[in-house]
């Protein structure tokens, strides 16, 4: 205890592989780690770089939330730790709770008045058009009546989803609904405005393409400057028409993504860690907004394979005041996380969407593994254990 109240931690808030990338990133350079979570039953418990694992409140009850985290850090002696959550829902509870939590820890987790920005899409796609940042063909229509006419210039097929992921994914089990044709809308909007408000209901164009036409702008943002970051290709993702989860991607140079990202960042003033996504419009050469993650992403432990350990610069710029720029990052390294990108590639074999050849020849190259490390190897052995259960519950 003596040494984690000399050397500030970080308390890593919901599990799996990005919670551990970031106890990997900080652990690896002696920095204390607690990791909290609602299941007891998670990958990141088992890592030799997790100081401390404790079950937490459910992270929809944000207010139940921060006085867990309150108490934890008085018991354990925990003030000035950094906070890091890791998933929408602890997001929310974050930013809603800033100030209470700020009380005791540092909190790179933006005030709600910017988080929302990001947590709202409808609230993010304003902000992306009034900075002329491209973003597909979205309405908004308040009702099933207004649904045929606001549809009216749009192309079929379209999709229902929501303004706020994480409670109608929690419902619905789906990002997204879907629609060939205008019966099928009417029928989606219906489900969704049984899930949601129809005030958080977007409905939006396709476009078309596989994942590979996926790419992300991730950085370390602070004063309308990059200070890291990283652009990836999300190659595959489970499951590969509207992802729940990245399983292949690539860090690949796409200058135009970081104009955008470094735009839209600086439009919210925002501080810390993002993924902004993008899809490539082949239809007119053009990369459109999706969304923006306030808080690091699914793979982000590729950027550190790459040469820019974001994590471990948000913590020296919160704990030590270095806020020091990060180096350029290596292009064509891979991040594959390996039980899911295993099932994810045998379902496209077995459709016919890739051959066997193309499968084992994207695992050729430099590899950051998702789980998988010889220094902590207990993570991979966990997961392979529970994979019955880890199916279940997601």
């Amino acid at each position: 205890m003596e040494g984690s109240k000399k050397i500030p931690g970080a308390v890593i808030i919901g599990d799996h592989v990005q919670a551990l990338g970031i106890a990997r990133s900080l652990g690896r350079k002696k920095i204390p780690v607690y990791l909290v979570n609602p299941r007891a039953a998670c990958i990141g418990r088992f890592s030799r770089y997790v100081k401390k694992f404790l079950v937490c409140p459910s992270l929809k009850e944000d207010s139940k939330l921060a006085s867990f985290l309150a108490n934890l850090a008085e018991k354990e002696g925990l003030q000035g730790w950094i906070l890091l959550p890791n998933n929408d829902a602890a997001v929310y509870a974050v930013s809603k709770n800033r100030e209470k939590l700020k009380k005791y820890f540092l909190v790179p987790t933006p005030d709600w008045e910017i988080t929302k920005l990001a947590y709202n899409k409808i609230l993010t796609y304003a902000l992306a058009e009034k900075n002329g940042i491209p973003i597909p063909k979205t309405v908004y229509p308040k009702d099933l009546g207004e649904l045929s006419e606001a549809v009216s210039g749009m192309s079929f097929p379209i999709i229902i989803k929501p303004a706020v992921m994480h409670t109608f994914y929690e419902k619905t089990k789906l990002k997204a609904i879907l629609a060939g044709n205008l019966e099928e809308l009417k029928s989606a909007y219906e489900k969704a405005s049984k899930v949601i408000d129809p005030s958080e209901i977007m409905v939006q164009e396709v476009i078309p393409g596989r994942p590979g036409k996926l790419y992300s702008f991730c950085s370390f943002f602070k004063e309308g400057k990059v200070k890291g970051m990283i652009v990836g290709r999300r190659v595959r993702q489970r499951p590969m028409d509207f992802g729940r989860g990245t399983t292949f991607a690539q860090s690949e140079k796409v200058p135009s993504l970081v104009a955008y990202g470094t735009r839209l960042l600086t439009a919210m003033d925002y501080y810390g860690l993002s993924e902004v996504e993008f899809k490539l419009d082949e239809r007119d050469g053009v990369y459109k907004l999706l969304e923006i993650n306030p808080r690091t992403w699914l793979w982000h432990s590729l950027a550190g394979r790459c040469g820019v350990d974001m994590p471990y610069m948000l913590y020296n710029d919160l704990v030590n005041g270095n806020a020091a720029a990060a180096g350029d990052y290596r292009a064509g390294v891979k991040w594959l996380h390996f039980y899911t990108d295993l099932s994810v590639s045998a379902g496209e074999i077995l459709k016919g969407n890739m051959k066997l050849t193309d499968y084992l020849r994207s695992l050729s190259g430099e590899k950051e593994y998702a789980v998988m490390a010889w220094d902590d190897p207990l993570p991979f052995i966990a997961e392979t254990l529970l994979l019955p259960y880890l199916k279940m519950v997601r």
